[in-house]
């Protein structure tokens, strides 16, 4: 059985980390890890083979082999691995989770803090006890920050990442309703991210808190903070610009240390989205990046991946596609900015399921169709629904359209396809609606 000091000094010349027998690289470490429906231990002698210079297994039953490295859990292996390399190179670490934003968040502060630092970042949702650990392990010397997304979906899991993470400054989003099947309710949400401000008052770390949050004012009281909203007692201040168009624009300054008012502008959907902006210019400006440098970092964001992204298509539509995921407060953010945008498009609601709600999944549901859809639907928008929960509960309301999953939504926007319309895309990543994205 191997320490992991020992694997530690093997890692060291094999920075290469994989777990994935499919994606094998000449001379990685490939990580047998187990899951419901795959074994991982399985794959270790075919990852040599293909030319993985060792193979970390968690298995009895492996013939000896000069290449198998034999742990007690190469789950929990990764993880001290991962924990062990971050202490050694002492770099400084921040850590972003929230119920909404947190990816979006986490783009535009390596996107601000890119314009001066060498800089690691969380790519795509590596952001479980996997992927962070996968994250941390490409961690290198010339890096002078590593920025750690942590998503959560039950108790706990926000302070297992930070030991592993060990976090110098942090950001909570927002507490929302989201995971409940895990979280039960919104003070299981709550607790469970303010996880991560329990970590940094420990360990003498630092916020950059939202002001006008009172939940985040409470969970961060007596911990160093740099704070940022609409408040005049923020530090970092944000005003909604006075328009109406697509993308976010709004002006921020910071009084409290000299820098005078900011005209910024964005490529992101909707005024949800100032938040997660000034979160990554308090930053920015904590960090000594000249406020011009800010302006210009922002600005060239470019969302991707269905997450606030504005998309021309090819059917003429005007498309905001915010399908990645979707809970009640971020469904709620969606339809009232897209409700307030003026077009001379028709506008259409497509909206899939909001998955793990647990108990509170039909009420939540109802809720949504009820206090937006409703209003909309008077406004002669049209509604396509899409899901075994909207069907399920809608399944007699003759005034909306329903489709039980993406793949026959697909088939029907073959026959009738949607054009010259102004759409707006969200639901749960489970419902998939980006496989449709190409038919609008």
């Amino acid at each position: 059985m191997i320490s992991i000091e020992e694997l530690y000094q093997i890692y060291l010349q094999h920075p290469i980390i994989c777990t994935d027998s499919r994606k094998i690289t000449k001379q990685c470490l490939f990580f047998a890890l187990s899951g419901e429906r795959f074994d991982g231990n399985q794959f270790a002698l075919s990852a040599i083979e293909q030319g993985a210079a060792y193979a970390i297994v968690d298995s009895e039953d492996l013939p000896e082999h000069p290449q198998l490295l034999h742990v007690e859990d190469t789950l929990l292996a990764l993880q001290e691995l991962a924990a062990l390399h971050r202490a050694t190179l002492s770099k400084p670490v921040i850590a972003i989770t929230g119920t909404n934003g947190k990816t979006t968040t986490k783009e535009l502060v390596a996107q601000v803090l890119s314009s001066t630092f060498n800089i690691l970042y969380t790519e795509g949702n590596l952001n479980n006890h996997i992927g962070v650990p996968l994250t941390l392990l490409r961690l290198k010397d010339e890096h002078d920050f590593a920025i750690i997304e942590m998503g959560a979906s039950k108790p706990g899991d926000i302070d297992e990442l930070c030991q592993i993470a060990q976090p110098n400054y942090g950001i909570i989003t927002n507490i929302g309703e989201a995971h409940l099947e895990g979280f039960q309710s919104i003070i299981g949400v709550e607790r469970t991210k303010g996880e991560l401000y329990a970590w940094l008052k420990e360990h003498d770390g630092k916020i950059i808190r939202k002001e006008d949050d009172e939940r985040l004012a409470r969970l961060g009281k007596g911990i160093p903070s740099v704070t940022y909203g609409q408040s005049s007692d923020a530090v970092i201040q944000g005003k909604l610009s006075e328009q109406n168009g697509i993308f976010l624009a709004f002006q921020w300054s910071a009084p409290a240390i000299n820098i005078g008012i900011q005209e910024q502008t964005t490529q992101l959907v909707g005024a949800y989205n100032l938040d997660n902006a000034l979160a990554a210019i308090s930053l920015g400006l904590f960090f000594g990046i000249e406020p011009s440098k800010i302006v210009e970092s922002i600005a060239a964001y470019k969302p991707q991946n269905s997450r606030s992204q504005f998309i021309l298509t090819k059917l003429n539509n005007k498309l905001i596609a915010d399908a990645y995921n979707a809970n009640p407060s971020s469904m709620r953010s969606a339809i009232t900015n897209f409700q307030q945008l003026s077009t001379e498009l028709r506008k259409t609601l497509i909206l899939g399921d909001m998955n793990e709600l647990g108990a509170s999944s039909e009420d939540a549901h109802h809720s949504i169709f009820n206090d937006l859809i409703e209003p909309m639907l008077s406004e002669n928008c049209r509604v396509i629904l899409c899901g075994p929960i909207w069907t399920k509960l809608l399944s007699s309301d003759t005034r909306v359209t329903l489709y039980a999953s993406a793949s026959e939504l697909h088939d029907a926007l073959s026959l009738e396809p949607i054009s010259d319309a102004f759409i707006l895309l969200k639901g749960s990543h489970g419902i998939q609606l980006e496989k449709i994205i190409n038919d609008l």
